[in-house]
């Protein structure tokens, strides 16, 4: 039987520290450690240890994975000469009394003989070495270290080690396979592991945690998740973590089978315009009707007519076709009708087509639309526009051409013109002319004053002239036939 001494401290009054000092004794033939509270001094000492030895471990629990090794690290540290420096490792189970596991003096080590092939320490390192690591292994390792100097000064530490399985991924199975069908069935998904200890179960829909509502419930250990009564709401992506203090492990995504519907149900074409429940469709334009509802499985669709008071399937499906052409009715009533055969549920909706012209009705709207001031816009225009053409009409009128005429005759005639005209400037008079001779009422024409000889080349039948024959030929008949 061995025996050391070491100090514990514990809390006394403010800035005092009590110790207390043990006696350590160790039964080699049982390997049980035994240990006396021997007396309990009091002592002045710096906030801290008693001794000024200080003793650190990473973590006080420390979680192992069975077969593996697991290293538990130990840092240890004094301010005084120390002529020798023990460690010890011990270890305890719950209600059982610590047990030696192996020792050292400076760095000759003594381990327990039925223990020297898995634990292991290299002092002045204190870090144990537990190799393999056993579910027998878990509890409770103390470590204490002891510094020979002008006296001894003990420190310890205790950690935790706990022992577990990695986790295995899971399988989630779902009950009924075959779906339920919504406010009406029931559904039970069940996350299966086949190995991992001290498994944790978690449920995600969608890759968020599902809670216990109205409709959500768990299993004790929370590996079965009931949802009653089903709804559409509950479809998506569901999911099982499982883990432990060594590893986690997520279940591949499953998707139950909720059958609903239908919801939503509407009718859309693909070029008639839509006024609430009213389509109008051109004359002689063929319209395609598309009818639409949110239901699992797809709904089937049929198409009634209403004409006179009488209503008959007229097509199955959820597409529809109406010739303009071919309706004997400017106005007709259809409904759409939707049928879930899971869920038992239908729906329907009506409509009404009316045949016209939608161009027009259109053209009718946009004149309608124009403002005033678009409307002043083009008045002002066709009024600048019309002034420009006359100024230019103006501009390069035919007495122009006549003018040029003119100048290209003998300077004779041009006098003679210009005497017969009575102007000094008779260009003035220059242009065309038109005569217009109305007949009397008994029938007979009526000449003009001034007879024109008929050797002239202008016959008395001529009642249309142009001014420029008159100033051709008018001196010539003065100087035949003077006044």
């Amino acid at each position: 039987m061995g025996q050391d001494a070491f100090m514990e401290p514990f809390s006394g009054t403010a800035g005092v520290f009590k110790c207390k000092i043990y006696l350590l004794l160790l039964d080699i033939t049982t390997n049980t450690l035994l240990h006396f509270k021997l007396s309990t001094s009091s002592y002045e000492i710096k906030t801290g240890a008693c001794s000024g030895l200080k003793v650190t471990v990473s973590s006080h629990i420390v979680h192992g994975i069975r077969g593996q090794a697991l290293y538990l690290p130990v840092h240890y540290g004094f301010h005084t000469q120390a002529s020798d420096i023990q460690i010890i490792w011990l270890f305890e189970r719950l209600h059982t009394m610590p047990k030696y596991l192996l020792g050292s003096v400076n760095k000759s080590v003594v381990p327990d003989l039925e223990y020297q092939h898995k634990f292991s320490m290299m002092p002045p390192n204190a870090s144990l070495l537990i190799n393999p690591l056993q579910f027998t292994d878990e509890g409770n390792y103390i470590v204490k270290v002891n510094i020979q100097g002008n006296g001894t000064l003990s420190a310890k530490q205790k950690i935790e080690v706990t022992v577990d399985d990695p986790v295995r991924k899971p399988v989630v199975q779902i009950h009924p396979s075959s779906g339920a069908v919504e406010y009406v069935g029931n559904m039970t998904l069940t996350c299966q592991v086949e190995g991992g200890t001290r498994l944790i179960y978690q449920w995600l829909k969608n890759g968020r945690p599902v809670h216990t509502s109205s409709t959500y419930s768990f299993s004790p250990q929370n590996n079965s998740l009931h949802i009653a009564p089903v709804t559409k709401e509950d479809i998506g992506n569901y999911s099982c973590l499982v883990k432990n203090p060594v590893s986690e492990m997520e279940s591949d995504i499953i998707t139950p089978i909720i059958y609903y519907g239908p919801y939503g149900l509407q009718v859309n074409s693909d070029k008639g315009l839509k006024v609430g429940e009213v389509f109008t469709v051109d004359l002689g334009e063929a319209i395609l009707f598309d009818c639409s509802a949110d239901s699992y499985p797809p709904n089937t669709y049929s198409w009634i007519q209403r004409t006179d008071n009488t209503t008959y399937v007229i097509k199955h499906g959820p597409h529809l076709e109406v010739a303009s052409e071919k309706v004997a009715q400017k106005t007709t009533d259809y409904v759409c009708c939707a049928y879930n055969n899971i869920t038992g549920r239908r729906d329907e909706t009506r409509f009404t087509v009316i045949i016209t012209s939608v161009g027009l009705e259109k053209l009718a709207q946009k004149g309608k639309s124009l403002s005033p001031l678009a409307s002043i816009t083009g008045i002002s225009l066709f009024l600048i526009i019309s002034m420009c053409l006359l100024f230019l009409w103006k501009k390069y009128q035919p007495h122009k051409v006549i003018k040029q005429k003119l100048e290209g005759r003998p300077e004779t005639e041009y006098r003679k013109a210009q005497t017969f005209s009575g102007h000094e400037d008779a260009l003035d008079d220059f242009g065309i002319y038109e005569f217009v001779a109305f007949p009397d009422a008994s029938g007979v024409p009526r000449m003009p004053s001034r007879p024109v000889p008929a050797s002239d080349g202008v016959s008395g039948q001529d009642l249309h002239s142009t001014i420029y024959e008159v100033i051709q030929h008018i001196p010539a008949q003065q100087q035949d036939h003077p006044e």
